[in-house]
């Protein structure tokens, strides 16, 4: 049997740098998907279904010699009061989301999903749904028109990052930290071991390392 090759379903050089941090060798391999939410969709379940939809669309392209592959993929969705946030479209947009969330408390879910595409072409997967809580701190306008006009919100849901060290927009959270930066570290480990892949580096320093935040891991 060939090793079983990770590979990593997105572009995104947060979740990468979380796996180099873990010490986790890996293919990248971007998945290319609609990310607009159904009508009606509840923010988890959209997070949920489209990382779903990622492992799904790179399982499609792998070559006979990149199985066994054990694809990661992963999607994080930022709700208001129930209402999905995705990444704005503009400056304008930026600004708006930003002034919405101001000293209020929301959602963040991130899903990962692991899916084993085996040599014979059968599938098998795992799955987990990570939901924290963010208490944005009261930033004013003039904050929030530097911190968009350094272009830092366009790739992110919700407009924001919470590892920014100028902006610095949480003021508090319950929950997993390295979640809302798009991959939660205990659920990703938990999810790699029932498919034998053991993670021996502690997570707590690389989500310190990475966040700016306290981990919700002792080690």
């Amino acid at each position: 049997m060939n090793p079983l090759n990770l590979i990593l379903a997105s572009a995104s050089p947060r979740r990468r740098r979380f796996l180099l941090e873990m010490k986790i060798p890996h293919l990248l391999r971007a998945a290319d998907i609609d990310e607009a939410p159904l009508p009606h969709e509840d923010p988890a379940d959209l997070a949920l279904r489209l990382a779903c939809d990622k492992a799904a669309a790179v399982a499609d392209r792998l070559s006979q010699v990149e199985l066994p592959g054990l694809i990661i993929a992963s999607d994080t969705v930022v709700a208001l009061d129930g209402e999905t946030l995705g990444k704005p479209v503009d400056e304008d947009d930026a600004i708006a989301m930003l002034r919405r969330l101001g000293g209020r408390t929301h959602q963040v879910h991130s899903a990962i999903v692991l899916l084993l595409v085996a040599e014979d072409g059968t599938h098998n997967h795992a799955s987990h749904l990570n939901t924290t809580d963010v208490d944005m701190r009261n930033y004013s306008d003039e904050e929030i028109v530097a911190y968009v006009s350094s272009g830092d919100p366009f790739d992110k849901a919700g407009g924001y990052a919470i590892q920014h060290r100028g902006f610095e927009p949480v003021a508090g959270l319950r929950g997993c930290p390295a979640g809302v930066m798009g991959l939660p570290l205990a659920d990703l480990r938990d999810l790699l071991a029932e498919f034998g892949v053991n993670i021996s580096v502690p997570l707590a320093p690389v989500c310190r390392r990475l966040t700016g935040l306290p981990c919700c891991q002792k080690c």
